[in-house]
């Protein structure tokens, strides 16, 4: 046998043998996880979203996006609102659009295809500048962040996510 596939068949027979597997349970000593089955009905959630990055807004959408496709995307039996008070606003604003602009693309195309919506506190949008003119269309302002999270949870029956 050639030095090179001797080689190669050597550290393949390493890799497989039962003392390179005991090193792997080694370190895993209650095995690996499992994956429970579950169907999840439709739900109402707020998010209270306060971040400071545009990768932690995409993060939020990621979430919220995967929340409406686990649990049926049914607009008539689902609410997901993020409710934005926080650093983020900026990524929302008009002038920022073309720094922001896949973000914004993105968020845009879940409000309008699925079951999330997208509200902002007025409040805070005043505090870093802005006003309802300065933020893009498809965002809802409402006059106060938490007085939104607290309706949705106790008039509407949205659970509180983070």
């Amino acid at each position: 046998m050639p030095k090179p596939l001797l080689y190669l068949f050597l550290c393949l027979a390493l890799v497989n043998s039962p003392l390179a597997l005991a090193d792997k349970t080694a370190t895993a000593p209650w095995s690996s996880a499992s994956l429970t089955p579950t169907r999840y009905k439709p739900q109402k959630v707020v998010y209270d979203v306060h971040v400071t990055t545009a990768d932690a807004v995409e993060s939020v959408l990621d979430r919220a996006s995967y929340l409406s496709a686990i649990t049926g995307a049914d607009p008539f039996d689902q609410s997901i609102v993020l409710v934005l008070h926080g650093k983020e606003l900026s990524f929302f604003a008009i002038e920022n659009y073309d720094k922001y602009k896949e973000l914004m693309q993105r968020a845009q195309s879940l409000v309008e295809s699925e079951v999330i919506r997208i509200k902002m506190c007025k409040i805070a949008a005043q505090s870093q500048g802005y006003s309802v003119d300065d933020i893009h269309g498809f965002v809802e302002m409402v006059p106060m962040g938490d007085a939104e999270i607290i309706r949705l949870q106790y008039e509407e029956g949205h659970a509180y996510m983070q």
